[in-house]
């Protein structure tokens, strides 16, 4: 693949600079979309599910949800926590990041359980708040530590999952002639967030941009040059 940053020289023509300048914008902006989503395969939530248990008079609510990416993350928790609760403790995974918090337990209670029930689960892209209402009795770090990881663990055995593909941005320069033999391949493919930028300072041709499974982008690649029988160039992020 071209790096989109060397495409030109500096005494390039102003249709080149045309060209250069759209596919920079187009690049910045893919990878401002997926910084936090490394190309790969996982499985995570399929929809947010929740799991309650009362131990020695304290209530635990673990709620478990999919998040995308870690920005994600505070709105998920601004969604699910209660106010009125003595503790929203919490962790998340996405991808290798993982963060959490004991949110006023003794440190190393709450969050670091929660993390290793999500660990354990094999999921990604997954966030899991335990509410705790203080019923009166001490548990004791040991008794908090289990508390708040098989409140978790249970949650996310409970939860229906789903297996995904992350997506990688793709552009291809491409006459218009060739453009239905290139959309044939695209559905082909099954291709997602398709665009067309017709200002590329090139007469009769478009850049086509779209997503594609991080692990079809090489085979769609070859597709397209062969069915079009010309070497078209493309671009990945």
């Amino acid at each position: 693949m071209p790096v989109i940053t060397s495409l030109l020289q500096p005494n390039c023509c102003n249709s080149n600079k045309l060209l250069h300048h759209r596919l920079i914008c187009w690049c910045n902006k893919a990878m401002s979309s997926s910084s936090n989503n490394q190309p790969g395969a996982f499985t995570t939530i399929r929809e947010t599910v929740t799991f309650k248990q009362e131990i020695k008079k304290s209530k635990f609510t673990a709620i478990a949800g999919h998040i995308p990416d870690q920005q994600y993350a505070n709105s998920f928790l601004s969604q699910v926590k209660d106010p009125k609760a003595t503790h929203n403790c919490w962790a998340y995974k996405v991808g290798d990041q993982y963060r959490s918090t004991d949110d006023g337990e003794p440190s190393g209670t709450a969050g670091k359980p929660i993390q290793a029930a999500i660990e354990a689960s094999g999921l990604d892209r997954v966030m899991v708040v335990v509410i705790r209402h203080f019923g009166g009795i001490e548990l004791g770090t040991g008794g908090l530590v289990r508390a708040y990881g098989r409140t978790a663990a249970e949650c996310l055995k409970n939860a229906p999952t789903c297996f995904v593909k992350s997506k990688v941005p793709m552009a291809v320069e491409v006459p218009f002639e060739l453009l239905g033999i290139l959309y044939h391949q695209l559905q082909s493919f099954k291709v997602e967030d398709i665009k067309q930028d017709y200002e590329t300072g090139k007469e009769g041709t478009t850049m086509v941009t779209f997503k594609v499974d991080f692990d079809q982008a090489k085979s769609l690649e070859d597709a397209v040059k062969d069915n079009c029988s010309r070497d078209l160039v493309f671009y990945k992020k």
